[in-house]
């Protein structure tokens, strides 16, 4: 399973995917880093959409449509609160399992994903890789996925080796 995780420097906001998780807050208000950049390169009617939805449970993933990204959807995976508590372990890893549900509801075959709560929430980008990683191998190795392709894509260089470095030890 692990040939199907991709790790990348990029912007996840350029991926030609059928989806782009958003490391959201619960309120789905997209502020800075990666929710800002969706919001900027993706246009209004992303947050109209989320207005409509949020707020949700932290741990829990919604998705709506891509706006004018390459990406069709947008996957909102809340991990923290706007005001509250930022990101855990165990927000963590609901956020991305449910993520790859939402995936698995609309039968998309490729998703990217940020490194969820390594900015604003100040997560440890190891633990990060650690946690997210086997979150998704857990999920292909259940067979019952329609997901070809997982993306990591890293801003920074070294977030990005800190993730391949994780999937390289996995067995």
């Amino acid at each position: 399973m692990k040939e199907k995780i991709i790790i990348e420097q990029g912007d996840l906001t350029e991926m030609d995917v059928d989806a782009i998780v958003n490391a959201a807050n619960n309120d789905l208000i997209l502020g800075g880093g990666v929710a800002g950049a969706i919001r900027r390169k993706g246009g209004p009617s992303i947050q109209e959409e989320c207005n409509k939805i949020g707020p949700i449970p932290i741990g829990e993933a919604v998705i709506t449509s891509g706006g004018n990204l390459k990406a069709r959807y947008v996957i909102h995976a809340a991990s923290m609160a706007l005001r509250g508590p930022l990101t855990t372990s165990e927000a963590l890893v609901e956020s991305t399992r449910n993520s790859l549900l939402r995936a698995d509801e609309k039968k998309l075959k490729t998703i990217a994903f940020p490194a969820i709560g390594t900015g604003v929430a100040g997560f440890p980008v190891g633990k990060c890789a650690e946690l997210m990683i086997a979150t998704v191998l857990k999920h292909l190795k259940s067979g019952k996925s329609s997901l070809e392709k997982v993306y990591f894509v890293l801003f920074d260089k070294a977030a990005c080796d800190t993730f391949k470095q994780y999937l390289a030890g996995v067995r």
